[in-house]
């Protein structure tokens, strides 16, 4: 079991500088208002340790990262009939673009830009009378503690979905949506206004790390294969259109949301989760990015 707190810190303050070339999402009124100079991170080793630096207890609005969770849950139910509803094509274009779903009939790319995580939910929506209850379980019981949903930040959420809503009704013009617009937008905008922490979210990594099962719920959630599917539409497509990039310095399967948190994944060994919400341009953290290239060049842990 090794030890990696001496690096951690060493990561939290060389980064600190890239933080500030970011800006924290506004586009989310709420989001905005999260300081700027927020840090922590943390892995969590199947071994047994947990570590960390920064604010690693401190919770936030995981957004994007909900869409791993969405994908785990459908999958758990579902199984390879999930897929077809949807590809797993990186997109190349941004999270939330019209224009690729207009081409390609309204079926999404794949699970993690809006259009595909919208259809997980309508998918979720059928399978479950509480969708966003049995969300909220999953995740307390992979990650060891309570995740909740920030009313507030919901109803931010809510209230500025245009785009996701244009979304909804094009999928549902083209009949891949089968429940009411309102009813998915709500669930989807829910989902990504849980707020967790660094500490819980590399805890609920493990599942993935451990293909599958995950010792701290002591659950077997889905099979090798599905937690293999899972990493590797997250090494290809989890963080917008600069997948290429994350694989090429980080080397792991990794999911961004733009409240500022990665959640990255090294197989067998541990679940990791970075969080500092200045976001670059592709809408990713700044100095998350930074943080998980300098761990996996320093310790030499990537899936390359």
């Amino acid at each position: 079991m090794s030890s990696f707190t001496t690096l951690l810190h060493e990561i939290e303050q060389a980064v600190k500088p890239i933080a500030a070339t970011g800006k924290v999402a506004n586009y989310i009124p709420e989001l905005a208002k999260v300081p700027s100079d927020s840090f922590a991170f943390s892995i969590s080793q199947l071994a047994g340790a947990s570590e960390g630096v920064g604010q690693v207890d401190t919770a936030f609005s995981i957004q994007s990262i909900s869409k791993t969770f969405l994908l785990a849950l459908a999958l758990q139910e579902m199984g390879e009939a999930l897929w077809h509803r949807l590809g797993r094509e990186p997109s190349g274009n941004p999270f939330n673009s019209l224009v690729q779903l207009e081409k390609e009939h309204g079926v999404p790319r794949n699970p993690f830009i809006n259009a595909g995580a919208l259809v997980v939910c309508d998918v979720l929506l059928g399978l479950y009378d509480d969708p966003l209850l049995a969300l909220q379980q999953w995740l307390s019981e992979e990650s060891g503690s309570m995740a909740l949903v920030d009313p507030v930040v919901a109803q931010s959420e809510i209230d500025h979905s245009d785009r996701n809503a244009s979304l909804v009704h094009f999928m549902r013009s083209y009949g891949r949506i089968n429940h009411r617009v309102d009813r998915v937008l709500e669930f989807y905008c829910r989902a990504c206004a849980i707020s967790m922490s660094t500490t819980q979210l590399a805890n609920t990594m493990l599942v993935l790390a451990n293909h599958g099962s995950n010792p701290i719920s002591g659950k077997t959630r889905f099979s090798r294969s599905e937690a293999k599917r899972i990493n590797a539409v997250m090494l290809t497509c989890g963080t917008y259109d600069a997948a290429g990039e994350f694989a090429y310095r980080v080397g792991l399967p990794c999911k961004s949301g733009v409240g500022g948190g990665i959640v990255a994944v090294i197989p067998n060994k541990m679940g990791l989760c970075v969080w500092s919400p200045p976001l670059d341009v592709t809408g990713n953290s700044a100095a998350g990015l930074a943080a998980l290239d300098m761990f996996t060049t320093k310790t030499g842990l990537s899936i390359f």
